[in-house]
């Protein structure tokens, strides 16, 4: 059952200005991270400028709940698919289906590009998510390491679009 009645989906506005809030937002949806994952989230070198420069070259969408920004996910196109990046949902709504809906909003601005795939990646430490992604159709397609690591610390995941 769904139960983000009254949660809409919607694009990056041009003339969006609520970089505060977006990144209140992903720093409070990353932290459960904290100390589990290594190295750190990228979250934590996030800024607002760096949010906006983002925004310029990645498509942006917003899970906006009574005007309250709930949710996000970025994409960003490349040759043959699309990359997503820093997917967020406020942790008081997680498990009730707003990620699986901005993932869909990837998948259809990927279809309406023209792309074959939708890839991302995931901390090795972060099974939950990784079974999360799987439920949404993704499969592990490699494993790479952080700079300075000489272990996998992130998986590949990638979701081959008909």
């Amino acid at each position: 059952m769904d139960q983000t009645v009254g949660i809409s989906i919607v694009g990056l506005p041009p003339d969006f200005a609520r970089w505060d809030d977006l990144l209140v937002l992903i720093r409070r949806a990353f932290a459960y991270m904290d100390g589990i994952i290594d190295p750190p989230s990228s979250a934590h070198l996030l800024t607002t400028d760096g949010l906006g420069e983002k925004a310029k070259r990645e498509t942006g969408f917003l899970a906006v709940e009574n005007g309250r920004i709930v949710g996000c996910v970025f994409a960003l196109e490349r040759m043959r698919d699309v990359y997503v990046g820093k997917l967020a949902v406020e942790p008081r709504l997680q498990g009730q289906g707003i990620g699986a809906r901005l993932m869909r909003a990837v998948e259809d601005l990927a279809r309406e590009c023209g792309k074959e795939a939708i890839e991302l990646q995931t901390r090795i430490e972060l099974t939950a998510n990784h079974a999360a992604f799987a439920r949404l159709g993704f499969r592990e397609t490699g494993r790479t390491a952080h700079e300075g690591y000489d272990k996998p610390t992130s998986i590949t995941m990638r979701k081959v679009l008909s």
